[in-house]
């Protein structure tokens, strides 16, 4: 295990600097990660900018919740096998004890709301100490640029298990972001007969098509496409989006809402839902058995997430790469930073 390291410190919102950091050693049941990259994502500007929900952060705090690398060092029960191999891990730090984490429900874990990178040090650092058993070990050959998306692509993955798709039916995903892209590989996996995506920004909507989509609009161009699709996968978090996403919905169709939207973001009309005998589902965070479902897509390559890597700065431009999301700008997708 080598000594030194650095880490980026969001002492409040707003103020933040890079200090020196050791390695953690790893206790009973954990694992030492070095980190090679770490994605950037719109809650890591909410962290930022102070707008995060109370309760689902922790200043003094490291973020970095989406991250890959490779194991230096394990604690004591923890197989000595691991070090030296390429890894992700979960975030959610469940109490395993209750009974939504026996379900493998641990997104969900009544033991109170546990994150790394929110409430407890996080990946934008040389290094991170973790339990063990939240890792998912990639193989010898994994790239891990690609490989630090796998976090949002877990969350698409749970959103995928929960949809239960089918071959033929008619499948729209609203927003074309990082979830956007990734669902639309997700869900191309079980040929469609139509998969469609609605994104504003034409450039982003494009980047679909390579990944299976049959055909992009942007919200104000649906027309006679409302009440057309088996189902709908939200993902864009934007005021009107979970409506929009109701509206392209058949009658009896299914619709899951993955985006967080702010303050003021417009309602689902209940009675609306309940004549058209919509089904609606939710997914925040995901559960082990889709973080190995989105791993084993990766691995088999079946996603591919390395396209959407547009930006990669050092800890030092922490500030900037926060900006970059959400900031605005049309060629920004994912960011990365890296050590």
């Amino acid at each position: 295990m080598t000594g030194g390291g650095r880490a980026v410190l969001l002492e409040r919102p707003g103020a933040h600097r890079i200090v020196p950091a050791e390695p953690v050693p790893p206790g009973p049941g954990e694992a030492l990660v070095r980190v090679y990259a770490a994605g950037v994502c719109g809650s890591d500007r909410e962290l930022y900018e102070g707008t995060r929900a109370p309760g689902y952060v922790r200043y003094p705090v490291t973020p970095g919740h989406e991250w890959s690398g490779t194991v230096e060092a394990v604690g004591e029960g923890v197989d000595p096998g691991l070090v030296g191999r390429k890894a992700v891990g979960e975030g959610f730090r469940n109490c395993q004890s209750c009974e939504r984490c026996r379900a493998g429900e641990t997104s969900l874990c009544t033991g109170g709301y546990d994150e790394t990178g929110f409430t407890r040090s996080g990946a934008f650092a040389d290094t991170l100490t973790l339990p063990a058993r939240l890792l998912h070990v990639l193989g010898p050959d994994a790239d891990l640029r690609a490989a630090a998306l796998l976090e949002p692509a877990a969350v698409v993955a749970a959103a995928a298990l929960t949809a239960a798709a089918r071959p033929a039916e008619r499948i729209a995903v609203v927003g074309a972001g990082t979830l956007g892209l990734l669902a639309v590989q997700f869900l191309a996996a079980v040929s469609p007969a139509e998969l469609l995506v609605v994104e504003p920004r034409a450039g982003r909507a494009e980047q679909a098509v390579p990944f299976g989509a049959t055909e992009v609009r942007p919200p104000d161009g649906l027309g006679s496409l409302t009440g057309r699709y088996d189902l709908v996968v939200e993902t864009a978090g934007a005021p009107r989006s979970a409506v929009c996403a109701v509206s392209l919905a058949r009658g009896g169709g299914r619709v899951v809402l993955t985006g967080l939207p702010g303050a003021g973001a417009e309602g689902l009309d209940p009675l609306g839902l309940a004549m058209r005998q919509i089904t609606v589902h939710t997914v925040f965070g995901a559960p082990p058995a889709a973080w190995a479902y989105a791993v084993r897509a990766f691995e088999s390559g079946l996603l591919n997430p390395a396209p959407l890597i547009t930006h990669e700065l050092a800890w030092e431009e922490y500030a900037e790469a926060v900006a970059l999301v959400g900031g605005g700008d049309p060629g920004a997708g994912k960011v990365l930073l890296r050590p």
